[in-house]
């Protein structure tokens, strides 16, 4: 029996932390999440092991762990996992979308089987950056016709009536409400998303990736967002079923959004 026992600096237990066991080559024998009292427990042959802990907003653990004397305990180790540091956050002021390097795309479940992707390619966003970032707001716009699948036809259906109505509502528009700050560099972004004429109360789940000066001198940050919309709560309510009562397009959208950030007003070659 290996058992351990992961805590964090306050020696309170670290839930769903991810754990893998690994043999002294590398291969991985058992993996999983510790309990809501942080432990871990496998069974496992006797012998030398490797013990790698991560969790967010905490630095990764690596160890070693022997299990001697098949069916004997020797104990319950307390694992410290300690608070993974901080990345410098944007300076506050106004900041812009980069599109160069920016990425907004969806999936979509085809037929209970698969999935299709697709991006918009026209967007604009801009961000005021607060002194702290529970300050900061956002606003972002989508150009619906814009949507780009990879075909044609399908994507003429997406700008119709049927779905985005886009000569109705040229636009998709996101207003931030507030950030909220999850541990970590992981944030809660909620706002009001108005789509097909309908305007709903969205939350982002973001991963802030860090500062850094890019290739022309430019300072840029990184986020990447997630979130999953219903399709029916914007009243987009097309809908054809195959012989079975199989939808061909699934209820639910997921979004997601890889931002680069930029001072407002950036002048730079690369667009």
């Amino acid at each position: 029996l290996l058992a351990c026992r992961v805590l964090d600096s306050a020696t309170q237990p670290v839930r769903h932390a991810e754990f893998t066991v690994s043999d002294r080559n590398g291969h991985k024998i058992v993996g999983g999440e510790t309990d809501p009292f942080g432990m871990i427990l496998a069974m496992v042959p006797v012998g030398e092991y490797r013990l790698a802990v991560s969790s967010e907003s905490f630095s990764p653990y690596r160890g070693s762990e022997s299990v001697v004397e098949e069916g004997k305990c020797t104990g319950v180790k307390d694992i410290l996992l300690q608070a993974a540091p901080l990345i410098p956050l944007p300076t506050p002021g106004e900041w812009e979308i980069e599109r160069a390097h920016t990425r907004i795309s969806f999936a979509a479940r085809h037929i209970g089987l698969g999935r299709v992707f697709g991006h918009f390619d026209n967007f604009s966003g801009a961000i005021r950056v607060g002194e702290s970032m529970e300050e900061t707001a956002m606003h972002v716009v989508i150009d619906a016709a814009s949507i780009d699948t990879n075909v044609k036809m399908r994507d003429e259906h997406l700008r119709s009536a049927d779905f985005l109505d886009v000569d109705q509502y040229p636009t998709m528009e996101f207003y931030s409400d507030r950030f909220v700050h999850r541990g970590g560099n992981n944030w809660a972004i909620t706002g009001g998303l108005t789509l097909h004429g309908v305007t709903r109360t969205v939350t982002l789940d973001a991963t802030y990736g860090g500062l850094r000066v890019g290739m022309e001198g430019e300072p840029r940050a990184a986020i990447r967002a997630t979130t999953e919309l219903h399709r029916e709560d914007y009243t987009i309510n097309w809908q054809s079923m195959l012989a079975r009562g199989i939808a061909v397009v699934g209820s639910n959208i997921n979004i997601e959004l890889n931002v680069q950030i930029v001072p407002r007003g950036t002048e730079l070659e690369f667009k």
